[in-house]
């Protein structure tokens, strides 16, 4: 039998732009701008649909503090709908909404809880209260330092304990470390389930005895938050074995594709290899409206078009022209030239040219062991340094890795020497 069923939401950003994009369609811009407020009412018919006995909302609810009051009417309105619904719902505020940002009169419902500036213990059943504790804190400010985790201690009484904060747990060094604490620190206060915001990319850093989880936004807002986004159906049973569902809720997708030219011999099987990689990508959405930057990378004969002005824009705009009116639309923000010319390797390094002297030696470092040793002593002062090498010293490459790494500057010095070619 569950104790408690709860959906663990975090990150909902109301009303964010999506960032990068300009010049889009005006279908396709209101659908962008409202993916957010979609993704939340998704979040709410997700609690409806699986009678859920509360939604924890871990923190930044809205994207600034100067909240907007198109998306504090959406979010209370959500929150009616769980109220009307006997759920209840509880939420903390993080950096991106202090609780000294400004908000219009709203009245919270009957049902909603959301949490002060010191811990608070909340009961989720009344007339329970032992059954399940909701233990809470908000960000008074967006600068908050200090390490949140000492002020929550359990009352002892209860079968299932959660904590719901916004948090940096092992200073992620992909955000700002705000409410700075270890997972060490959360093991110690022997609740069942940590219920974390912040950290924009969907973690479980703990599975059990503490649950500690991370779910990520619900919806992604720019090229660096790719994949499904969503929240976290979560049961805690009687034995306090903590169950964990990934539901995806977003409504607009981002993907980076990367798709390469050392088979093409033309500008039609371009056209047409990147849209079977556009295809593909939209088939893998699960129905969602999909964003895509795509990366052209390789070396082949279709460079020198490549590099003509105007032309990546061209297949650009042909993309759109194809994808962006389907629905669901696949739009495609940027198209990056990573490739390089057509090179006869085994032909250049016989040249008696730069170019050939280049390849020889880097061939040579294959070949004899001891100059990737004298490389090694002349990288020894970098790694060795006492200030640097705090930082670099599990960063240090192996003989293979520094093989590849001449590899790569090789394609590099190559590629500008041959580009007047």
């Amino acid at each position: 039998m569950s104790i408690i069923r709860f959906v663990h939401a975090a990150d909902l950003h109301l009303d964010s732009p999506f960032k990068g994009l300009s010049d889009v369609q005006p279908d396709i811009a209101a659908r962008l701008r409202n993916a957010t407020f979609d993704a939340y009412q998704n979040i709410i018919d997700l609690c409806i649909s699986e009678r859920v006995d509360a939604l924890l909302v871990a923190g930044d609810v809205f994207d600034g503090a100067d909240r907007s009051l198109s998306a504090q009417l959406s979010f209370m309105a959500g929150l009616r709908r769980l109220d009307q619904a006997d759920i209840r719902s509880f939420i903390c505020h993080g950096n991106h909404d202090p609780l000294n940002g400004w908000e219009a009169n709203l009245p919270f419902p009957e049902g909603a809880v959301r949490f002060g500036p010191d811990v608070e213990r909340v009961p989720v059943f009344p007339d329970d209260p032992d059954r399940a504790v909701v233990y809470g804190i908000s960000y008074p400010e967006r600068e908050v330092r200090h390490n949140l985790i000492p002020q929550f201690r359990t009352a002892g009484g209860e079968r299932a304990s959660i904590g719901l904060v916004h948090a940096n747990v092992g200073s992620d060094t992909g955000h700002d470390p705000y409410a700075p604490c270890t997972l060490e620190d959360l093991e110690r206060t022997k609740f069942d389930y940590w219920a974390l915001g912040h950290v924009h990319t969907r973690d479980v850093l703990r599975a059990q005895s503490p649950a500690v989880v991370y779910p990520g936004n619900p919806q992604g807002r720019h090229p660096n938050e790719t994949g499904a986004r969503g929240v976290y159906l979560v049961d805690i049973a009687d034995s306090g074995e903590v169950s964990l569902d990934f539901r995806a809720v977003d409504t607009v997708r981002w993907e980076s594709l990367e798709v390469g030219i050392a088979d093409l011999e033309n500008e039609q099987e371009l056209v047409e290899v990147v849209d079977r990689a556009v295809d593909d990508a939209r088939d893998a959405a699960d129905g969602r409206d999909l964003v895509i930057r795509l990366t052209l990378t390789g070396r082949g004969p279709m460079h020198a078009s490549l590099v003509r002005e105007g032309f990546v824009e061209d297949v650009q705009n042909q993309l759109n022209d194809t994808w962006s009116r389907r629905r669901p639309f696949t739009y495609c923000e940027r198209i990056s030239n990573a490739t390089s010319p057509d090179v006869d390797r085994d032909e250049r390094v016989q040249a008696e040219d730069f170019v050939g002297d280049l390849l020889r030696l880097v061939d040579s470092f294959e070949d004899e062991p001891q100059l990737l040793d004298g490389l090694y002593s002349e990288l020894e002062p970098l790694y060795g340094n006492a200030k640097a090498s705090r930082y670099l010293r599990d960063l240090k490459p192996t003989p293979d890795e520094l093989v590849a790494i001449l590899k790569s500057a090789e394609d590099i010095c190559v590629d500008m020497l041959l580009e007047g070619e």
